[in-house]
């Protein structure tokens, strides 16, 4: 992973390239204060101020000056430098007004690499960019929280022949030794015995990529107890009712939910929340094998509801349901899982805005603000109870999948419901853990979409007192 460290320092006076910050209200009164010499210069660079992503170099002896467009100068979103960072020569940088606050976010990730698999490494001739802030008290903080993007984006970006349950085991444990957590994990004879549906999932897969539950658990006891589940399946072929291979083609990312909750996981731990961190990843690799599971299968749920399997391929709410009653049974006040859950999701939302389920309209309004507060978008979908009913089964309790394609999203959400407490706060977080193209600090690849929002969620709800 890149060091991103080095990349944002505390203001000392060192010397620095200045790097000024204009928008299209902005502009033209900036422009004025500028020497002839500028304005020619800029004119020549076709530089006006309106095009946000857009910069020019001042030359100022042997050095040189940045004026750079951004959408609005007086409120600085977290990837407004992101296009300087991955664009100017290597050096140091300054604002010549205001901090960079949540601006650094993008200037760090920007600098980010993911080039494990690549004979030749990219170019990087031009060196690190280094931004200065007057601020030192926040650069820790960004910095783990750019730390903690560039995680998920990297054991996303992962290959699955790289990236197995074992791997993600080694990962959860990694983050455990560094922040002095304890580690369980379940698998074999135990996992069928007590995580039925997880060990149904993984069964058809090889020895070497076996299922498990991996449990992280840190934090004083007599803290309030969150739990945070992640959907681990570290390849999806769709089982007997196999995906094409267009479908199969991304599926690398369908671990895409538990990488999300090892990097809250470790912004927990790293930020010292008070909080008692319960931390689960149902690992798998949805196989095809002579002991896969089968379509019309009934198989009963930790919980103890008896589900049949209508679609093999609706694997990832059946490996979280055992999961998330392993966790309720601890009595947390909050549960959060993420999960690559389902392609509805993306159909109703895009790519880029995960869907919010919440079962308690106060919890929903808290994240909406986060998310806000953190500008990581969310948008709340209805745990809409009449379609409850398309989980009918005629010989078990519930199935796994409705026999409609309509409204994928909520059905799934209402699968998850059945196994959380009426009385436990719950949040579903369906994303898509991946970006198709790439923006300014946003690579195409793995992506972080609702880590930061959920972060911010719990900063403001565990907010540690003062000089403790």
């Amino acid at each position: 992973m890149t060091d991103l460290t080095p990349l944002l320092i505390a203001d000392r006076g060192q010397k620095a390239r200045p790097i000024h910050l204009v928008d299209e209200a902005r502009y033209p009164d900036w422009l004025k204060a500028r020497s002839a010499e500028d304005r020619v210069l800029l004119a020549a660079h076709r530089f006006d101020g309106n095009s946000a992503g857009s910069f020019a170099l001042l030359p100022r002896g042997g050095e040189f000056e940045v004026v750079a467009a951004i959408k609005d100068a007086s409120a600085l979103s977290p990837w407004c430098l992101a296009k300087l960072a991955e664009s100017l020569p290597e050096g140091t940088y300054k604002l010549t007004s205001g901090e960079p606050g949540e601006a650094a976010l993008g200037w760090l990730l920007a600098q980010h690499r993911f080039d494990t698999f690549r004979s030749r490494k990219e170019d990087t001739t031009s060196g690190p960019r280094v931004l200065l802030t007057g601020a030192p008290s926040r650069i820790d903080r960004l910095v783990r929280l750019a730390d903690a993007t560039a995680l998920v984006r990297d054991l996303v970006n992962t290959p699955a022949g790289d990236l197995g349950p074992a791997e993600l085991e080694r990962a959860g444990r990694a983050e455990a030794a560094q922040a002095g957590a304890s580690v369980t994990v379940t698998s074999g004879e135990q996992l069928a015995d007590g995580y039925p549906l997880i060990a149904a999932v993984g069964a058809a897969a090889t020895a070497e990529r076996a299922p498990r539950l991996i449990e992280l658990e840190w934090g004083r006891p007599d803290d309030p107890r969150v739990a945070i589940v992640g959907k681990g399946v570290c390849f999806d072929t769709g089982g007997l009712d196999l995906k094409p291979g267009s479908g199969m083609r991304l599926m690398k990312k369908d671990m895409g939910g538990a990488a999300h909750a090892l990097a809250l996981a470790r912004l927990i731990m790293a930020e010292r929340l008070p909080v008692r961190l319960h931390l689960l990843i149902p690992a798998v690799e949805n196989a095809v094998s002579a002991a896969a599971y089968r379509p019309g299968d009934v198989i009963k749920s930790r919980q103890g509801l008896f589900v049949e399997i209508d679609n093999t391929d609706a694997e990832g709410r059946l490996v979280l349901a055992d999961a998330m009653t392993k966790a309720a049974e601890a009595s947390p006040e909050l549960i959060v899982d993420f999960a690559t859950l389902t392609g509805a999701a993306r159909v109703a939302l895009g790519p880029e805005l995960p869907a919010m389920f919440v079962n308690q309209d106060e919890l929903a309004a808290e994240i909406e603000r986060a998310a806000r507060e953190a500008e990581d978008p969310l948008w709340r979908l209805p745990l809409w109870e009449p379609y409850d009913e398309m989980l009918k089964s005629d010989v078990a309790d519930l199935a796994n999948s409705a026999n409609s394609p309509m409204a994928g999203a909520v059905v799934a959400a209402m699968f998850l419901k059945r196994f959380v407490a009426d009385e436990t706060a719950w949040a579903h977080l369906d994303t898509y853990a991946w970006r198709d193209s790439a923006k300014p600090g946003r690579p195409k690849g793995g992506e972080a979409l609702g880590l930061r929002a959920i972060f911010t969620l719990l900063e403001r709800r565990y907010a540690r007192p003062a000089g403790s």
